[in-house]
C-alpha cells in the first residue's frame, strides 16, 4: 500500500529563489493554499486553466494556457442529444500579452479578434464570458456564473517527479453554474441546481515528453452533489496522487494510484478504473463520444482522446461506506504532449 500523502494546511510557494520544487510544498491541500511562483525553466513551464461545465443539454469548455513559447486559447461544445460538437482554438507564438496568475482563484483573459474568453474572479464567483464571431460559422456568446460554495473543499496537489520536474493542480470540483451559452439562435441555460462547473488550474515544470490519464466527473446524484478525480501514469510512482471524491463539497483524499485499462486501438470500447493495490476505486466508464484535439507544429505535438460517457461502479470512502455511481456522467481522457 502507497503511505498517507502529507496534508498541507498553511500558504506556501511552490518554488525557491533558483525556481526548484519548494519540498515544502509536496504534499496536498484542502482549499488553494499553494502560490505556483513558477520562475527560470526558460520553454519548459507549462500553465492552464481549464474550465469544464457540464449543463443538462450542453458540455461547455474554455481553457486559457501558456505553454511559455505560445498561449494557446481553445474553446468547445457538445450537445448531449444531437452530438453537434465544435471546437475554436488560437494560438498566439511567446502569448507575451497573456499572463497567466499564481495563484488559483485569479482573474484571467485572452482577447484576439477571432476570440474572447475572460475569467473574472470576485465575491465568491467566477464570471465565465466567451464571445467568438465565428463559431463553426454562427456567433457563440457564452455568460456563466460559477459559484464557489464558501465550505467547500478542492483537490491542490503537488507531484513531485524531481526538484526540477514537477506540477501543481487544483481541481475544483461540483460548482453550481448558471447563465446561459447562445449559438446563432440556438440558446442552452444553465441552472445551478443541475449544472455543474469543474475548475483545473495546472501550473509547472515539464519534461520534454508526457502522458496523463484524467477522469473526472461533477453531477447531483441522489440529491447529493458527486465529484469525482481521478488521474494516472503521469503521477504514478511519486508518492502522491490525484484522486479524490467530493460529497456536497467534502473531499475524501484516495491516496492510492489508479490504473487506467482501455483499449487505445478503439478508445471508445468500455474503460476500467481501478486502484492499485485495493477495491478502493472500481469504476466502468462507457464512452458515448470521442474528442480528439491534436496538434503537430514544428517542437510541439501533442493527442488527446477526451471521451464523453457514464461512469458505473462503487468507490469505498475513509468510513469504510460504498458511494455507489450509477449512469454519472463525465469525461475520461489519455493525453500525450512531446512539447
Amino acid at each position: 500500500m502507497q503511505h498517507v500523502e502529507r496534508e498541507i494546511t498553511a500558504p506556501v510557494v511552490l518554488c525557491d529563489s533558483k525556481g526548484l520544487l519548494n519540498p515544502e510544498a509536496i504534499g496536498f491541500a484542502r482549499h488553494p493554499l499553494i502560490q505556483s511562483n513558477l520562475s527560470k525553466n526558460f520553454m519548459k513551464k507549462k500553465k492552464w486553466n481549464y474550465w469544464c461545465v457540464y449543463g443538462e443539454n450542453l458540455m461547455f469548455s474554455a481553457t486559457i494556457s501558456h505553454i511559455d513559447y505560445a498561449a494557446v486559447c481553445f474553446v468547445y461544445i457538445l450537445d448531449y442529444e444531437t452530438q453537434r460538437f465544435f471546437e475554436k482554438q488560437i494560438t498566439i507564438p511567446m502569448g507575451r500579452n497573456v499572463k497567466m496568475p499564481e495563484n488559483v482563484l485569479e482573474s484571467i483573459k485572452f482577447t484576439n479578434d477571432n476570440l474572447t474568453v475572460q475569467m473574472f474572479h470576485i465575491q465568491g464567483e467566477t464570471h465565465l464570458s466567451v464571445t467568438i464571431p465565428d463559431f463553426d460559422n454562427e456567433v457563440l456568446h457564452a455568460d456563466l456564473h460559477i459559484t464557489h460554495p464558501p465550505n467547500d473543499e478542492s483537490l491542490n496537489v503537488v507531484i513531485p517527479k524531481s526538484r526540477n520536474i514537477f506540477q501543481f493542480t487544483a481541481k475544483h470540483h461540483t460548482l453550481p453554474t448558471s447563465g446561459f451559452v447562445k449559438i446563432g439562435d440556438k440558446r442552452y441555460d444553465f441552472n445551478p441546481d443541475y449544472s455543474f462547473a469543474v475548475l483545473d488550474y495546472g501550473r509547472g515544470i515539464w519534461p520534454r515528453n508526457a502522458e496523463w490519464n484524467w477522469a473526472m466527473a461533477s453531477q447531483r446524484l441522489g440529491g447529493r452533489r458527486i465529484g469525482l478525480n481521478l488521474g494516472g501514469k503521469w503521477t504514478d510512482g511519486t508518492g502522491m496522487t490525484e484522486n479524490a471524491v467530493f460529497i456536497n463539497g467534502a473531499m475524501t483524499k484516495i491516496h492510492e494510484d489508479v490504473i487506467f485499462t482501455y483499449d487505445s486501438s478503439n478508445f471508445m470500447n468500455q474503460w476500467k478504473i481501478q486502484t492499485k493495490f485495493s477495491d478502493t476505486v472500481n469504476l466502468t466508464f462507457t464512452p458515448f463520444f470521442e474528442r480528439v484535439s491534436t496538434t503537430n507544429v514544428k517542437i510541439v505535438r501533442t493527442e488527446v482522446h477526451q471521451l464523453v460517457g457514464y461512469f458505473d461502479g462503487e468507490i469505498l470512502l475513509e468510513n469504510h461506506a460504498k458511494l455507489k455511481i450509477r449512469q454519472m456522467l463525465g469525461c475520461s481522457e489519455e493525453h500525450i504532449a512531446k512539447w
